[in-house]
């Protein structure tokens, strides 16, 4: 519709498998799996269900009459019971056993578990796909000696797959809290209306191991370990905050790499993808701008900022159950996904593509490495006799005056020059350019690389090799 707000969030960033999970027919027709479910539990703890009824409601679980729903809930206000109702239209012999001795939050909650779980299935995929890009991107580069820096000033050289190691670190913390998170999710079960099972206990006659066991064969049912112990109407929303915060290092962890690649193209060392026909400005028709770069930091303000609102939500529930959650909830958490979705496809597409210049990186290496070699030079001089104090006062001296020249004066830096033509070092500029050499800077930087890749980052790689082959798809 071109006359309603959409979200971008629907229509212009995620990949197609999140947007399905967040979609009104994966929540629906988990409910009436979680419907299907509870019956087929109660029929096999002893409830008076037959085997037709359960066949009556698996026939028609995917097949959502959403017209009747809508119509009944514009009456009774309730979108649980407007569902239940237009199963029922479809499966009148099963109709009064669907949803028996539950309250709203089993499918509500049931559902939000189940999908967070999934979602979070996809959002490790994607993880380990850039991990895998990254790596080969490292390991490519592992050797080419580059320019480091500290507060964003010239510091001692690291190599360009060094330096991508450091984004995968922070991705494999990402990874280890996803696992960790996921593997400890659980659902709510069928706990009643204040979580006490009372009205459970009710249809079993009092029998608290058939209670017990509802919750286990539910459980089992989905493929989860367990059920929370003990809750009140609803599952604690700390789950909410556990999993956004998830989200949020994700996105953290994007913005840093992200930052650094828009830093790295206004240098002209590395660029992220551009295409043939793609147009970088509308005024400045030369430009080359970070742009997925730039949108990667800007949805990942937007997740940082987002794992806030279950944080808020969670401290705020009153006793068993307040309904305060629920406008928040249905906003904050898929979007939360969608956003942390559409980073990881920008984050597949530029480190499958960036594009690395070395001639340049060469070029702003050597420009510096004379300041990052007088440390040798004074040791070499020191060995040769020269007294150490007064040598560092000479670099200290030539230094400046050589970046003054740099910087005020536009000139070359000559510091080479400036120590060969000074008798206090004893040595020729020849003798001093035969030190310039990039790699005697490095230290253990292609080394480092090689370990990480081969301890971290390759076993990560086989033991999720299935999830290895997702391809970004990137709209715009």
């Amino acid at each position: 519709m071109r006359d309603s707000y959409t979200s971008p969030l629907s229509e212009r960033y995620p990949g197609k498998d999140m947007k399905f999970l967040f979609s009104p027919d994966k929540k629906f027709r988990t409910w009436r799996r979680l419907w299907i479910a509870l019956a087929e539990a109660e029929m096999e703890l002893g409830l008076d269900i037959t085997q037709e009824q359960i066949d009556e409601l698996k026939a028609h679980k995917d097949d959502i009459n959403y017209e009747v729903a809508k119509e009944r809930e514009a009456v009774v206000r309730h979108d649980v019971m407007s569902h239940v109702y237009a199963y029922g239209m479809q499966c009148p012999k099963a109709k009064g056993i669907i949803h028996l001795g539950a309250t709203s939050c089993y499918v509500g909650d049931n559902t939000d578990i189940i999908i967070m779980k999934e979602a979070l299935g996809v959002i490790k995929a994607k993880i380990i796909n850039v991990l895998d890009s990254l790596s080969g991107f490292a390991e490519r580069n592992k050797s080419l000696p580059t320019l480091a820096f500290t507060h964003f000033q010239p510091a001692q050289p690291t190599t360009v797959g060094k330096r991508a190691t450091l984004w995968m670190q922070e991705l494999v913390h990402d990874l280890e809290d996803l696992d960790y998170v996921s593997s400890s999710l659980k659902l709510l079960g069928s706990k009643g209306t204040t979580g006490t099972q009372a009205s459970f206990m009710e249809l079993f006659d009092g029998d608290h191991e058939k209670c017990r066991m509802l919750d286990k064969k539910i459980a089992e049912k989905f493929g989860f370990d367990a059920c929370y112990a003990v809750s009140g109407q609803t599952y604690s929303r700390k789950i909410d905050t556990r999993v956004l915060n998830v989200l949020s290092g994700i996105a953290q962890s994007a913005h840093k790499f992200s930052n650094d690649i828009r830093l790295l193209q206004h240098l002209k060392e590395v660029e992220e993808p551009f295409e043939k026909s793609q147009i970088g400005s509308s005024a400045m028709a030369y430009k080359r701008n970070p742009m997925r770069s730039e949108r990667m930091a800007s949805l990942a303000n937007y997740v940082i900022c987002d794992a806030l609102n279950p944080a808020v939500t969670a401290s705020t529930q009153w006793f068993e159950r307040t309904l305060d959650d629920s406008a928040n909830k249905r906003i904050s958490v898929p979007e939360a996904f969608l956003a942390t979705d559409s980073i990881l496809e920008l984050y597949m597409n530029v480190a499958d593509g960036l594009v690395v210049y070395p001639k340049v990186i060469e070029a702003h290496l050597m420009n510096e490495l004379p300041f990052m070699a007088t440390e040798n030079i004074m040791m070499d001089a020191v060995k040769a006799g020269g007294d150490r104090q007064v040598l560092h006062e000479r670099i200290r001296v030539h230094s400046h005056a050589a970046g003054k020249a740099v910087k005020e004066e536009g000139k070359p830096n000559d510091l080479l020059e400036r120590i060969a033509a000074d008798p206090l070092f004893g040595v020729s500029l020849e003798d001093l350019k035969k030190i310039m050499k990039p790699e005697n800077f490095i230290g253990r930087a292609p080394e480092q690389t090689e370990e990480f890749l081969e301890s971290v980052i390759r076993p990560v790689l086989r033991e999720n090799e299935g999830l290895l082959g997702i391809h970004a798809d990137i709209n715009v």
